[in-house]
């Protein structure tokens, strides 16, 4: 069937909590069912706003804290970290599906050279543990005259925390600030987790609901990402669509392909609400925009992080934010949270050329704004620069009539 993109669009935003349907609880539990729902939310280490992970959280659940998050993971026990297609929080009923990744790793002949040629450090590191409960790369002295040189060049404690969180035999029972702390899987896990490996096939249509559920519509290649490899995924779409459980799309105006999405979703779109026309502020680490090239696909939206740039070489700035209003990505921002003079910076707002610029969009970016410096610790907002500047003033203006009740 031919989807046109709009409706691509409806079933990304339903899926991804962006559309204002979802009803979440306050704290732990809300910020538990988040992570759920999405699947995986990236864990990141750059902090001139809010964290990327927290940032995520909040977009979905306005009255989230960071600390609902921890709680989530150390106290309710319903979210972990591990790898996907980077660091992430993930659902702690979602745990059997990563073990394929986990055993991988611990087959991995690199792995077994590097364990067996540092047999006694590891060894230390897990009676430690054992003895002492959780602990981090921090209470392990380095080696007399260990120098460390690359961000990867860790101490060897340091290297067999991570090695053995790789394979599973650890997990992150919590974090001291940003550090994290390890313990034995078993006194971690809940016991009640499903610690049974999956089957190819169970992996597979794990994958494709896990994907298409928040997706909407993507490629084999995407619904792959960060969890399994393309021909698992392959198969069980070709399974699914012999089922009726997933239809064959393309997207009108869009090469790449084929693209999959859920029977059961594509007939539930007559019923879904209509989109929340508020606009949101999103982490350039956000679930719905991580994927540059389905986010260009889906949504026209061409967006790059340029943090890993020369200075030089960055057009919008060093840690933009995409802005999302309604179904439709209307700019950019480059922002900065300065806690200590609690002042939200917008160093630069980029808003499209193409986009709908007008009153009704800048009064709905002051008001998220707003909200946003709320949620930075910030009580002010000092706007640099404006591009189109004729939007400028408009904005000024609109943040200075202060947030709408």
């Amino acid at each position: 069937m031919e989807l046109p993109r709009a409706l691509a669009r409806r079933l990304a935003l339903h899926g991804q909590g962006l559309d204002g349907s979802w009803e979440l609880v306050d704290g732990a539990m809300g910020a538990a069912t988040v992570v759920e729902r999405l699947g995986h939310v990236q864990i990141d280490t750059i902090a001139v706003v809010e964290r990327a992970h927290h940032h995520v959280l909040w977009s979905r659940q306005p009255s989230y804290r960071p600390e609902a998050l921890a709680a989530a993971m150390t106290v309710e026990r319903r979210v972990f970290e591990h790898w996907a297609h980077a660091a992430a929080y993930l659902p702690m009923a979602h745990y059997r599906y990563f073990l394929p990744k986990m055993h991988a790793a611990a087959r991995r002949e690199s792995t077994r050279r590097w364990l067996a040629e540092n047999a006694d450090v590891v060894d230390e590191v897990r009676r430690r543990i054992r003895a002492e409960g959780p602990l981090g790369s921090a209470d392990f002295a380095a080696p007399e005259g260990f120098r460390r040189g690359t961000w990867w060049s860790w101490k060897p404690a340091k290297r067999a925390l991570e090695t053995l969180f790789a394979t599973g035999e650890l997990m992150v029972s919590a974090r001291k600030g940003f550090n994290r702390l390890y313990d034995l899987t078993e006194r971690v896990m809940p016991p009640h987790v499903d610690t049974t490996e999956p089957s190819r096939v169970e992996l597979g249509q794990f994958a494709v609901r896990r994907a298409l559920s928040t997706m909407g519509v993507a490629t084999s290649k995407e619904i792959a990402w960060g969890l399994t490899d393309v021909p698992t995924v392959e198969a069980a779409l070709n399974e699914m669509v012999a089922t009726g459980q997933v239809v064959t799309a393309t997207l009108t105006g869009v090469k790449d392909g084929p693209h999959y999405a859920l029977a059961e979703a594509l007939d539930g779109l007559g019923t879904l609400p209509a989109v929340e026309p508020r606009l949101r502020i999103l982490s350039p680490f956000d679930n719905l925009v991580i994927r540059r090239r389905w986010l260009k696909n889906v949504f026209g939206f061409d967006f790059a992080l340029e943090c890993y740039l020369p200075a030089s070489k960055r057009v919008y700035g060093y840690y933009c934010l995409p802005l999302l209003w309604a179904d439709t990505f209307v700019g950019r921002l480059d922002a900065k949270a300065d806690r200590k003079a609690g002042v939200l910076i917008a160093r630069s707002v980029w808003l499209e050329p193409d986009g709908p610029i007008g009153d009704g969009l800048l009064a709905a970016l002051a008001q998220e704004l707003h909200a946003f410096a709320a949620f930075n610790e910030c009580e002010r907002i000092a706007i640099e620069r404006v591009m189109p500047g004729s939007a400028a003033v408009g904005l000024r203006r609109a943040v200075e009539r202060g947030p709408v009740s």
